[in-house]
């Protein structure tokens, strides 16, 4: 091993240190939702003492050197917590397009990690977040079936969104060469959005759970001659090289995101969101459209989803366009209540376009 391998190393090391402290700190963040006072002078002390006993382990560190460094590391983490920042919950890893979307929204915002799009719904039901943020279409793929059916069954509003364009790089490892590479891994979605690039370059492609994790697994895992497709902002967060940016097929491709809450906000709006079902009959999806028409409100969107809550009748999402506290939206609620047998008022909100 050269001194350029040796300090290869040690870079991989200092990165992976300061991810695990970042995601220390995250921990740290979410037991404040748990407990009364930020400090716990008895759980401090027992840290420190299975620290300084784990250290014995290791040659090279010193009971005063562990003492010192972790003493400053739960300082920090009380510092953390004292913030009045708000939470927001999202589904994937650090580098999704989730985090991206929520950090360009409110960027002085905490966002935290969770597996699936039902743990960011429970989080901020259960009140450990402020808020969370979820895809519900996209401009290529369509509709994100798993977050409209939570939708149907929450009972949290919609207090933003936002529809971001998505661009999608090619990352690699910093020793992999760009000839070298023979396999991609990704999101499906994200490999369907650039097959035309995939196949130009006559890469294989692999489908991973997600695209930031893919490029964390890649930081990890080290597979051989492989690249993943992410967002370009994994680069830092892993410590990956991007070899070439928007290698997506089609330049418009965009995904719409929602901000979920507890409580309806009550700010500046631009759209509402509704969900309902109308009785299996003839003209009943026109009596619903035509109370919108006949007020003369745009409709954005509207899709239907099979449920398995109403498996004989269709339930439908309808987003459509308002001026901030409409007072015909009372009025067109009230209306609808007669033509459905299932409504639910998700809120009105502002939404912003990027990109």
């Amino acid at each position: 091993m050269n001194l350029d391998n040796i300090r290869e190393k040690i870079d991989y090391i200092d990165h992976e240190i300061l991810r695990l402290l970042n995601e220390r700190f995250e921990q740290s963040i979410r037991t404040k939702r748990h407990k009364e006072m930020i400090q716990d002078a008895e759980r401090e002390t027992l840290v420190l003492e299975n620290l300084k006993n784990y250290a014995d382990a290791f040659n090279l560190l010193q009971e005063g050197f562990v003492t010192k460094l972790y003493s400053s590391i739960i300082s920090e983490s009380r510092k953390i917590q004292k913030e009045k920042r708000i939470l927001i919950g999202f589904q994937g890893e650090h580098g999704a397009f989730s985090e991206a979307a929520a950090k360009h929204c409110r960027p002085q915002a905490i966002t935290l990690p969770y597996p699936d799009f039902s743990d960011v719904f429970r989080e901020v039901e259960q009140d450990r977040v402020d808020m969370g943020i979820v895809p519900v279409e996209n401009s290529l793929g369509g509709a994100i079936t798993e977050v409209n059916e939570l939708l149907v069954n929450t009972d949290l509003k919609i207090v933003g969104g936002i529809k971001l364009r998505i661009s999608h790089s090619l990352l690699k490892l910093p020793e992999t060469h760009f000839r070298d590479i023979r396999v991609v891994y990704s999101h499906p979605q994200a490999i369907a959005q650039c097959r035309s690039f995939l196949n130009r370059q006559r890469l294989e492609s692999r489908p991973f759970y997600d695209t930031a994790g893919a490029a964390r697994m890649l930081r990890k895992d080290k597979p051989k001659a492989g690249a993943v497709i992410a967002n370009h902002l994994c680069a830092d967060l892993y410590n990956l090289e991007i070899v070439k940016e928007n290698i997506q097929d089609h330049k418009e491709n965009h995904t719409r995101f929602l901000f979920l809450s507890r409580e309806e906000q009550k700010a500046e709006s631009n759209k509402c969101s509704i969900i309902f079902s109308t009785p299996h009959k003839a003209g009943a999806l026109f009596g619903v459209l035509e109370t919108f028409a006949e007020e003369r409100i745009n409709l954005t969107r509207i899709e239907s989803l099979a449920c398995r809550d109403y498996p004989e009748n269709s339930v439908f999402f309808l987003d459509f366009h308002t001026d901030t506290a409409n007072p015909k939206i009372g009025k067109i609620l009230d209306i609808l209540k007669d033509k459905t047998i299932f409504l639910k008022y998700l809120g009105c909100y502002k939404e912003e376009e990027v990109g």
